[in-house]
């Protein structure tokens, strides 16, 4: 079964670009997916850019409305994921705390829809 990762941070949280702690952070990401695509898990995953670059999109009253920024106003960002190929949830939870980002947000977990089954 696929599952996406979506990694949410809290930028007043997370370690500054520059510091030993950033670096420490990012090497952690590489390790991670140095273990996923080792396992054979990894389908996917990338960084967003910033929430600054964000637009949303909704239908109003049969009219499109755009909006800067994301829709939910929340502490955390979404700031990337990863889409893996894990045999259950608890598997899937395994890769999920090899993220760094676990250590001061959150890693939401959630199985991908098959409109696709095999026959």
């Amino acid at each position: 079964m696929q599952y996406m990762l979506l990694i949410y941070n809290d930028p007043a949280r997370e370690p500054a670009y520059g510091t030993p702690e950033f670096d420490a952070m990012m090497d952690g990401y590489f390790a991670a997916n140095q273990r996923m695509k080792a396992d054979g898990v990894l389908r996917s995953g990338e960084g967003l850019q910033g929430v600054e670059t964000a637009t949303s999109l909704r239908f109003r009253s049969g009219k499109v409305e755009t909006m800067d920024g994301p829709f939910a106003e929340t502490r955390e960002h979404l700031g990337g994921y990863y889409i893996i190929d894990a045999p259950d949830l608890d598997a899937a939870l395994t890769y999920a705390a090899l993220i760094p980002s676990a250590h001061f947000g959150t890693i939401e977990v959630r199985p991908l829809m098959d409109y696709n089954p095999a026959a």
